[in-house]
């Protein structure tokens, strides 16, 4: 087999995951009980929460912004401050929405930080690849990642979302490299799995929650 010489990354649920729902929520809301806290917080999941699960109903007049959310950073606000203003009023629902997208939203994987500096070192170029609707670099760089990054591939920028093949080509000609020659982890195949068509080798690290390891010491046994 052809050595990897680049890496493509996913986003959310490969190298960063959002912060716990009740965190999400104690955050913008101090005032709360933790019963209140609880409580608020599965009822905003399940209307829908950026970076969360899918919602339990779309409404019908946000059904088009939510199959193309994360081609438009103001469609990606319309949609989840949408989502959730029913629940909370559109005053709250803009304070929740900011912090989902801020870098206190997110929480790299303890593993993440040293699989990206490693690679770095040893001079492997890596892209982030993402389905995203918002200030991505901004995120890593919050978290003082982003230094390790060679190039954020973002569907807002490409113009289509991942598993279309443009998005894993743009990734593979910003970091200079062939697709057969970079290897791409992602978490979810419906999104990822799109490099295989480019002949990309792909790795998929199932979801885990924050706080331990995803397994992503697994990508430098292959390079």
């Amino acid at each position: 087999m052809r050595p990897v010489s680049a890496v493509l990354f996913d986003f959310a649920g490969t190298l960063l995951v959002p912060e716990p729902r009740e965190e999400w929520v104690a955050a913008v809301c101090p005032s709360l009980s933790p019963v209140e806290v609880t409580d608020l917080a599965l009822r905003l999941e399940q209307a829908g929460r950026s970076g969360g699960p899918e919602p339990v109903e779309i409404p019908p007049w946000l059904a088009d912004d939510y199959r193309q959310r994360d081609l438009s950073t103001a469609r990606h606000r319309e949609l989840y401050e949408g989502l959730i203003e029913p629940v909370v009023g559109a005053d709250l629902a803009r304070r929740l929405y900011e912090r989902g997208i801020a870098p206190e939203g997110w929480t790299p994987y303890p593993d993440a930080e040293l699989v990206l500096r490693t690679l770095h070192d040893q001079g492997v170029p890596v892209a982030v690849v993402s389905n995203v609707g918002f200030d991505l670099p901004a995120v890593f760089a919050g978290h003082g990642l982003s230094l390790l990054i060679k190039s954020f591939v973002l569907s807002t920028d490409v113009g289509v979302m991942k598993p279309a093949a443009a998005m894993f080509a743009a990734a593979c000609e910003a970091l200079g490299v062939e697709p057969a020659d970079a290897l791409m982890v992602g978490d979810n195949f419906r999104a990822d799995g799109g490099a295989v068509e480019l002949g990309m080798r792909t790795l998929l690290l199932p979801y885990t929650g924050p706080g331990v390891d995803h397994g992503l010491d697994a990508v430098l046994r292959l390079v």
